[in-house]
């Protein structure tokens, strides 16, 4: 699945041996048409910043962003008239399409169409962006070091390969307990602070208020809210291609056995949150759900129009026993300039705006910022906004209690538990049955992009 671009490495090659290299070109078609004589470059590269760059010259900056990521991109725009944009959406790799892969591959081999910047729901296009020639280093000139230096903790970790940078988080998607609290007050009830109290009432809601939820798992990204949180080894990247998998130990099994209990109980849906079904049929039955941060926005306020003043959030429930308080991630996305970019220094003012700017990050962007300045804004334009029942303060704590043991691999998970466990679901199995299955699923997955598994 991966696509070396020869270009990275190359020098300039003169005469009669630069000659024979695009003679071999005519012959073996398969070869990029990058490799074989810098097509689309439009002359002679220069290495600067990490990396041999083209000539640059004047024209329009093409930014590729998804549907959430279009209102940041019209906005830097309209801020600044004199920069002229391309903007193209599509589907953000969401669920791990590949998409954004696969046109990389595409533009390779055509030695044309690369976007200067582009947006990114997943947290692991490095894994292919690298050796694909496509993603430019960030922290070897392009980003001054004081701007990268005020990310979060960690935020850039999935960005970063052998000690070089090559993309920026764009917000950090740790999950908190989302509930609603007048109704919470109304039943009688207090927030969990452990996933035992979890479980328990969501065993008392099924028999007193029947309809109502305690949680989701009808979603692509359910391992990622439920099973990360509980430190289940299913997704351990432990070296560049290197993983290991482990979906039945402890920590696995127990939060397989506490979601089937309330899947069962049906105080745990198994619509997902972007369905027509559950916004139609649940919108006004969530009493709690554990999520990402852009819950708030995107699932309550937008989808599901819950009004203001009822959503808060409090800390993940924990484990009893376990004084290492953790939670899972739900995407986050990244931002990556092209090492194609004939409009560098466009495209990297681009970046750090959309990544640290309060006009964005800071006042309207959807999720927690990774930038951790613009974080702090964004948590005060939460508070003013008026439609939570509470401070925010829970995903700031969150923040840095993301669990370490769950990484960011070449292959989706998401798309994996979509096609492994989600129908199952559908069918009324239940996850302890089909932690087995999902284990084989993932070890292929992982094989078959090049990694060395460890069971």
């Amino acid at each position: 699945m991966t696509v070396t671009n020869p270009s990275v490495r190359q020098t300039r090659v003169l005469g009669k041996r630069r000659s024979a290299l695009l003679a071999g070109c005519v012959v073996t078609v398969m070869l990029s048409a990058v490799a074989c004589g810098g097509a689309g470059t439009g002359g002679a590269k220069t290495t600067k910043d990490g990396f041999a760059q083209v000539p640059q010259k004047e024209g329009a900056l093409t930014v590729w962003v998804d549907s959430t990521r279009l209102a940041a991109a019209k906005q830097y725009q309209e801020l600044h008239p004199d920069v002229k944009l391309d903007i193209v959406t599509y589907d953000g790799n969401a669920n791990g399409s590949n998409y954004l892969q696969t046109k990389v591959q595409l533009f390779n081999r055509t030695g044309k169409g690369w976007p200067d910047v582009v947006f990114s729901s997943q947290n692991n296009e490095v894994t292919w962006a690298v050796d694909a020639g496509f993603a430019a280093p960030l922290n070897k000139g392009l980003i001054p070091e004081a701007t990268l230096g005020q990310f979060a903790k960690g935020a850039n970790d999935v960005c970063t390969v052998n000690g070089t940078l090559y993309c920026l988080r764009n917000d950090l998607s740790q999950a908190v307990l989302w509930y609603n609290a007048p109704l919470l007050k109304k039943f009688g009830y207090s927030v969990p602070t452990t996933w035992e109290e979890y479980g328990q009432l969501g065993k008392k809601v099924a028999k007193e208020h029947p309809g109502y939820l305690v949680g989701d798992a009808g979603d692509s990204f359910t391992p990622e809210i439920y099973l990360w949180a509980s430190k289940c080894g299913a997704n351990d990247i432990t070296g560049a291609k290197s993983v290991s998998v482990n979906t039945t130990s402890e920590n696995c099994t127990k939060m397989a056995e506490l979601m089937d209990v309330l899947i069962k109980n049906k105080s745990m849906s198994i619509s997902g949150v972007f369905s027509t079904d559950f916004a139609k049929n649940k919108a006004d039955k969530v009493l709690l759900m554990p999520g990402p941060a852009w819950f708030g926005g995107a699932v309550f306020k937008d989808g599901l129009k819950t009004p203001a003043g009822q959503i808060a959030a409090a800390p993940m429930p924990q484990w009893k026993g376990d004084s290492s308080p953790s939670t899972g991630n739900v995407g986050g996305g990244t931002w990556l300039v092209s090492q194609h970019s004939a409009h560098l220094k466009a495209a990297t003012d681009f970046l750090k705006w959309v990544t640290t700017d309060n006009a964005y990050q800071g006042e309207k962007a959807p999720g927690f910022p990774a930038y951790a300045p613009a974080a702090e804004a964004w948590l005060k334009g939460q508070a003013a906004s008026g439609y939570f029942a509470s401070d925010l303060s829970a995903l700031a704590s969150a923040s840095s209690q993301v669990w370490p043991g769950w990484g960011s691999g070449q292959f989706s998970q998401e798309a994996i538990w979509a096609a492994t466990v989600k129908p199952g679901l559908t069918e009324g199995r239940t996850i302890v049955s089909m932690l087995p299955a999902w284990q084989d699923a993932i070890v292929k997955h992982a094989k078959s992009n090049g990694y060395k598994v460890s069971e």
